[in-house]
Protein backbone atom coordinates (compact mmCIF):
# COMPACT_ATOMS: atom_id res chain seq x y z
CA UNK A 1 0.00 0.00 0.00
CA UNK A 2 2.47 2.80 1.23
CA UNK A 3 -0.41 5.30 -0.50
CA UNK A 4 -0.40 3.39 -3.52
CA UNK A 5 -3.16 1.39 -4.71
CA UNK A 6 -4.02 -1.71 -3.21
CA UNK A 7 -4.76 -3.68 -5.98
CA UNK A 8 -4.46 -3.51 -10.00
CA UNK A 9 -8.10 -3.88 -11.22
CA UNK A 10 -8.46 -5.47 -14.77
CA UNK A 11 -11.47 -5.94 -16.85
CA UNK A 12 -11.91 -8.66 -19.45
CA UNK A 13 -14.19 -10.89 -21.50
CA UNK A 14 -13.90 -13.20 -24.25
CA UNK A 15 -14.48 -10.79 -26.80
CA UNK A 16 -13.17 -8.05 -26.52
CA UNK A 17 -14.73 -4.79 -27.42
CA UNK A 18 -17.59 -2.67 -26.48
CA UNK A 19 -19.87 -4.63 -24.25
CA UNK A 20 -23.44 -4.14 -23.85
CA UNK A 21 -24.89 -4.51 -20.08
CA UNK A 22 -28.46 -5.41 -18.93
CA UNK A 23 -28.00 -2.32 -16.93
CA UNK A 24 -28.96 -0.44 -20.50
CA UNK A 25 -24.92 0.63 -20.78
CA UNK A 26 -22.11 0.13 -22.83
CA UNK A 27 -18.67 -0.79 -21.62
CA UNK A 28 -15.45 -1.08 -23.49
CA UNK A 29 -13.54 -3.78 -22.27
CA UNK A 30 -9.95 -4.44 -24.24
CA UNK A 31 -8.46 -7.35 -22.56
CA UNK A 32 -9.28 -10.49 -23.17
CA UNK A 33 -9.31 -13.70 -21.14
CA UNK A 34 -5.61 -14.05 -20.96
CA UNK A 35 -5.59 -11.50 -18.54
CA UNK A 36 -7.28 -13.95 -15.73
CA UNK A 37 -3.98 -16.17 -16.26
CA UNK A 38 -2.05 -13.57 -14.56
CA UNK A 39 -4.10 -12.61 -12.11
CA UNK A 40 -3.96 -13.30 -8.34
CA UNK A 41 -8.14 -13.20 -7.82
CA UNK A 42 -10.36 -13.36 -10.25
CA UNK A 43 -13.94 -12.04 -9.39
CA UNK A 44 -16.63 -13.04 -11.52
CA UNK A 45 -19.38 -10.41 -11.83
CA UNK A 46 -23.18 -11.54 -11.94
CA UNK A 47 -24.33 -12.58 -15.37
CA UNK A 48 -27.66 -12.98 -17.73
CA UNK A 49 -26.23 -16.03 -19.03
CA UNK A 50 -26.44 -17.93 -16.28
CA UNK A 51 -28.30 -21.05 -18.12
CA UNK A 52 -25.33 -21.47 -20.69
CA UNK A 53 -22.63 -19.96 -19.13
CA UNK A 54 -19.63 -18.93 -21.67
CA UNK A 55 -17.64 -21.95 -22.40
CA UNK A 56 -14.00 -19.90 -22.82
CA UNK A 57 -15.09 -17.64 -19.42
CA UNK A 58 -15.73 -21.34 -17.23
CA UNK A 59 -12.49 -23.01 -18.84
CA UNK A 60 -10.76 -19.67 -18.14
CA UNK A 61 -11.66 -19.86 -14.41
CA UNK A 62 -11.10 -23.44 -14.06
CA UNK A 63 -7.91 -23.13 -15.35
CA UNK A 64 -7.25 -19.99 -12.85
CA UNK A 65 -8.41 -22.21 -9.81
CA UNK A 66 -6.25 -24.83 -10.90
CA UNK A 67 -3.39 -22.79 -10.95
CA UNK A 68 -3.59 -21.63 -7.29
CA UNK A 69 -5.87 -18.40 -7.97
CA UNK A 70 -8.48 -16.88 -5.62
CA UNK A 71 -11.70 -17.21 -6.96
CA UNK A 72 -14.50 -15.29 -6.47
CA UNK A 73 -17.78 -14.27 -7.73
CA UNK A 74 -21.10 -11.87 -7.00
CA UNK A 75 -25.09 -12.64 -7.42
CA UNK A 76 -25.49 -15.12 -10.28
CA UNK A 77 -21.62 -15.28 -11.21
CA UNK A 78 -21.71 -18.25 -8.68
CA UNK A 79 -23.27 -20.19 -11.85
CA UNK A 80 -20.17 -19.82 -13.24
CA UNK A 81 -18.09 -20.90 -10.73
CA UNK A 82 -20.23 -23.96 -10.28
CA UNK A 83 -20.00 -25.03 -14.20
CA UNK A 84 -16.49 -24.97 -13.61
CA UNK A 85 -16.53 -26.97 -10.92
CA UNK A 86 -15.42 -24.72 -8.23
CA UNK A 87 -18.51 -25.62 -6.31
CA UNK A 88 -18.66 -29.13 -5.54
CA UNK A 89 -18.32 -29.76 -2.37
CA UNK A 90 -18.08 -26.49 -1.06
CA UNK A 91 -20.18 -23.96 0.91
CA UNK A 92 -21.34 -21.19 -1.64
CA UNK A 93 -24.34 -18.69 -2.06
CA UNK A 94 -25.97 -16.63 -4.91
CA UNK A 95 -28.73 -14.03 -4.86
CA UNK A 96 -31.88 -15.15 -2.97
CA UNK A 97 -34.07 -16.06 -6.19
CA UNK A 98 -31.57 -17.64 -7.50
CA UNK A 99 -30.44 -19.92 -5.03
CA UNK A 100 -33.04 -23.09 -5.65
CA UNK A 101 -32.45 -23.37 -9.25
CA UNK A 102 -28.63 -23.27 -7.77
CA UNK A 103 -29.28 -25.91 -5.67
CA UNK A 104 -31.04 -27.94 -8.38
CA UNK A 105 -28.93 -27.32 -10.93
CA UNK A 106 -25.85 -27.91 -8.75
CA UNK A 107 -26.49 -30.26 -5.95
CA UNK A 108 -23.31 -31.16 -5.27
CA UNK A 109 -22.69 -27.67 -3.02
CA UNK A 110 -23.41 -26.90 0.49
CA UNK A 111 -25.93 -23.73 -0.59
CA UNK A 112 -25.79 -21.14 2.30
CA UNK A 113 -29.37 -18.88 1.64
CA UNK A 114 -29.25 -16.55 4.05
CA UNK A 115 -25.57 -15.19 4.06
CA UNK A 116 -24.37 -11.90 1.98
CA UNK A 117 -21.07 -14.01 1.42
CA UNK A 118 -19.29 -17.22 1.95
CA UNK A 119 -15.44 -17.83 1.41
CA UNK A 120 -14.69 -21.63 1.86
CA UNK A 121 -10.88 -22.22 0.80
CA UNK A 122 -9.56 -20.46 -2.24
CA UNK A 123 -13.17 -20.16 -3.57
CA UNK A 124 -15.81 -16.90 -2.15
CA UNK A 125 -18.91 -16.11 -3.35
CA UNK A 126 -21.25 -13.56 -2.53
CA UNK A 127 -25.28 -13.23 -2.72
CA UNK A 128 -26.99 -9.87 -4.52
CA UNK A 129 -24.93 -7.31 -6.30
CA UNK A 130 -24.77 -4.99 -3.49
CA UNK A 131 -23.14 -8.23 -1.89
CA UNK A 132 -20.24 -8.03 -3.57
CA UNK A 133 -19.45 -4.62 -1.81
CA UNK A 134 -19.48 -6.72 1.36
CA UNK A 135 -17.59 -9.39 0.27
CA UNK A 136 -15.02 -6.91 -1.49
CA UNK A 137 -14.73 -5.09 1.80
CA UNK A 138 -13.71 -8.98 3.20
CA UNK A 139 -11.42 -9.32 0.32
CA UNK A 140 -9.56 -6.32 1.51
CA UNK A 141 -9.85 -6.96 5.08
CA UNK A 142 -8.06 -10.38 4.75
CA UNK A 143 -5.33 -9.23 2.57
CA UNK A 144 -4.81 -5.51 4.34
CA UNK A 145 -6.62 -5.87 7.74
CA UNK A 146 -9.93 -4.64 9.47
CA UNK A 147 -8.38 -0.66 9.56
CA UNK A 148 -7.91 -1.03 5.97
CA UNK A 149 -11.00 -2.31 5.22
CA UNK A 150 -12.71 0.03 7.39
CA UNK A 151 -11.16 3.20 6.27
CA UNK A 152 -12.17 2.33 2.73
CA UNK A 153 -15.63 1.50 3.79
CA UNK A 154 -16.13 4.94 5.97
CA UNK A 155 -15.11 6.48 2.22
CA UNK A 156 -17.47 4.40 -0.14
CA UNK A 157 -20.10 5.41 2.92
CA UNK A 158 -21.16 1.96 3.76
CA UNK A 159 -20.97 -0.21 6.72
CA UNK A 160 -17.62 -2.38 6.91
CA UNK A 161 -19.71 -5.08 8.40
CA UNK A 162 -23.56 -5.80 7.61
CA UNK A 163 -25.12 -7.33 10.17
CA UNK A 164 -27.60 -10.61 9.52
CA UNK A 165 -28.36 -12.04 6.32
CA UNK A 166 -30.54 -11.89 3.01
CA UNK A 167 -33.54 -12.65 5.21
CA UNK A 168 -33.51 -8.92 5.87
CA UNK A 169 -34.65 -7.84 2.62
CA UNK A 170 -37.06 -10.69 1.38
CA UNK A 171 -40.86 -10.69 1.69
CA UNK A 172 -41.90 -13.79 3.40
CA UNK A 173 -43.54 -15.82 0.26
CA UNK A 174 -47.00 -15.86 1.49
CA UNK A 175 -49.90 -15.98 -2.10
CA UNK A 176 -50.38 -12.52 -3.47
CA UNK A 177 -54.17 -13.69 -3.81
CA UNK A 178 -55.67 -14.93 -0.36
CA UNK A 179 -59.31 -14.68 -2.42
CA UNK A 180 -62.16 -13.17 -0.74
CA UNK A 181 -64.14 -15.37 1.21
CA UNK A 182 -63.28 -13.96 4.40
CA UNK A 183 -61.60 -10.78 3.55
CA UNK A 184 -63.50 -8.85 6.29
CA UNK A 185 -62.73 -11.08 9.21
CA UNK A 186 -59.27 -10.74 7.78
CA UNK A 187 -59.49 -6.58 7.16
CA UNK A 188 -61.16 -6.86 10.98
CA UNK A 189 -58.15 -9.20 12.33
CA UNK A 190 -55.65 -6.01 10.74
CA UNK A 191 -57.39 -3.42 12.97
CA UNK A 192 -56.88 -5.44 15.83
CA UNK A 193 -53.42 -6.50 15.67
CA UNK A 194 -52.84 -5.28 19.12
CA UNK A 195 -55.44 -7.53 20.53
CA UNK A 196 -54.47 -11.35 21.80
CA UNK A 197 -56.35 -12.80 19.01
CA UNK A 198 -57.35 -16.46 18.68
CA UNK A 199 -58.84 -19.01 15.98
CA UNK A 200 -62.09 -18.70 17.89
CA UNK A 201 -61.71 -15.07 17.79
CA UNK A 202 -61.41 -15.35 13.91
CA UNK A 203 -63.96 -18.05 13.69
CA UNK A 204 -66.72 -16.29 15.76
CA UNK A 205 -66.50 -12.76 13.62
CA UNK A 206 -66.37 -14.92 10.31
CA UNK A 207 -69.24 -16.79 11.55
CA UNK A 208 -68.03 -19.77 11.14
CA UNK A 209 -66.60 -23.03 12.83
CA UNK A 210 -63.03 -23.11 13.87
CA UNK A 211 -62.64 -26.24 11.78
CA UNK A 212 -64.18 -24.29 8.98
CA UNK A 213 -62.26 -21.61 8.85
CA UNK A 214 -59.18 -23.54 9.04
CA UNK A 215 -60.05 -25.66 6.22
CA UNK A 216 -61.00 -23.00 3.74
CA UNK A 217 -58.57 -20.19 4.66
CA UNK A 218 -55.92 -22.88 4.26
CA UNK A 219 -57.01 -23.92 0.90
CA UNK A 220 -56.92 -20.29 -0.27
CA UNK A 221 -54.03 -19.04 1.18
CA UNK A 222 -51.69 -22.17 2.03
CA UNK A 223 -51.01 -21.24 5.24
CA UNK A 224 -52.93 -21.79 8.76
CA UNK A 225 -55.07 -18.61 10.06
CA UNK A 226 -53.04 -18.61 13.01
CA UNK A 227 -50.06 -18.43 10.49
CA UNK A 228 -51.08 -15.78 8.33
CA UNK A 229 -51.59 -13.68 11.87
CA UNK A 230 -48.27 -13.82 12.98
CA UNK A 231 -46.66 -12.87 9.74
CA UNK A 232 -48.88 -9.90 9.73
CA UNK A 233 -48.28 -9.28 13.26
CA UNK A 234 -44.57 -9.07 12.39
CA UNK A 235 -44.70 -7.48 9.19
CA UNK A 236 -46.43 -4.23 11.75
CA UNK A 237 -43.33 -4.84 14.23
CA UNK A 238 -41.11 -4.39 11.08
CA UNK A 239 -43.04 -1.00 10.07
CA UNK A 240 -43.21 0.34 13.14
CA UNK A 241 -39.69 -0.41 13.78
CA UNK A 242 -39.37 1.24 10.33
CA UNK A 243 -41.10 4.36 11.07
CA UNK A 244 -40.97 4.95 14.38
CA UNK A 245 -38.88 5.68 17.68
CA UNK A 246 -41.46 3.76 19.46
CA UNK A 247 -39.87 1.53 22.40
CA UNK A 248 -39.43 -2.34 22.01
CA UNK A 249 -41.89 -2.97 24.81
CA UNK A 250 -44.50 -0.80 22.53
CA UNK A 251 -43.90 -1.97 19.33
CA UNK A 252 -44.44 -5.65 20.73
CA UNK A 253 -47.71 -4.68 22.29
CA UNK A 254 -48.82 -2.72 19.34
CA UNK A 255 -48.62 -5.49 16.96
CA UNK A 256 -49.74 -8.00 19.54
CA UNK A 257 -46.59 -10.01 19.94
CA UNK A 258 -47.00 -9.41 23.96
CA UNK A 259 -43.35 -8.80 24.84
CA UNK A 260 -39.83 -6.89 23.97
CA UNK A 261 -38.28 -10.49 24.43
CA UNK A 262 -41.38 -12.18 22.03
CA UNK A 263 -40.76 -9.49 19.58
CA UNK A 264 -37.16 -10.15 19.57
CA UNK A 265 -37.70 -13.80 19.21
CA UNK A 266 -40.05 -13.36 16.21
CA UNK A 267 -37.78 -10.75 14.70
CA UNK A 268 -34.47 -12.52 14.83
CA UNK A 269 -36.38 -15.76 13.50
CA UNK A 270 -37.81 -13.44 10.45
CA UNK A 271 -35.21 -11.47 9.73
CA UNK A 272 -32.25 -12.41 10.92
CA UNK A 273 -31.40 -9.43 13.28
CA UNK A 274 -32.74 -8.21 16.44
CA UNK A 275 -35.11 -5.25 16.51
CA UNK A 276 -32.45 -2.49 17.41
CA UNK A 277 -30.50 -3.68 14.59
CA UNK A 278 -33.17 -3.95 11.87
CA UNK A 279 -34.22 -0.66 13.39
CA UNK A 280 -30.99 0.73 12.51
CA UNK A 281 -30.45 -0.74 9.40
CA UNK A 282 -34.11 0.46 7.76
CA UNK A 283 -35.29 3.63 10.15
CA UNK A 284 -37.45 5.32 7.42
CA UNK A 285 -36.81 8.09 10.20
CA UNK A 286 -32.76 7.91 9.92
CA UNK A 287 -33.04 7.77 5.47
CA UNK A 288 -35.08 10.97 5.21
CA UNK A 289 -33.12 12.69 7.88
CA UNK A 290 -29.61 11.73 6.00
CA UNK A 291 -31.64 12.57 2.79
CA UNK A 292 -32.63 16.42 4.14
CA UNK A 293 -36.01 15.62 4.83
CA UNK A 294 -37.98 17.25 7.65
CA UNK A 295 -38.89 14.04 9.79
CA UNK A 296 -41.22 14.60 12.94
CA UNK A 297 -40.94 13.15 15.73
Amino acid sequence: MDGGPGYEVIVCTPVPGRIATTGGLSLVVDRGLDAVHDADTVLVAGTGHRYEPDPLTVAAVRDAAAAGRRIASICSGAFVLAEAGLLEGRSATTYWELAEELRTRYPALDLKGDVLYVHDGSVMTSSGYAAGIDLCLHIIRSDYGAAVANRVARAALVAPVRPGGQTQFTQTPLPPELGNSYADTRGWAMRHLDEPLTLTDLARHARVSVRTLTRRFHAESGVSPLQWLLHQRIERAKELLETTRLPMDQVARACGLGTADSLRSHVVRRTGLTPSAYRAQFSRLVLAASAGTEVAP
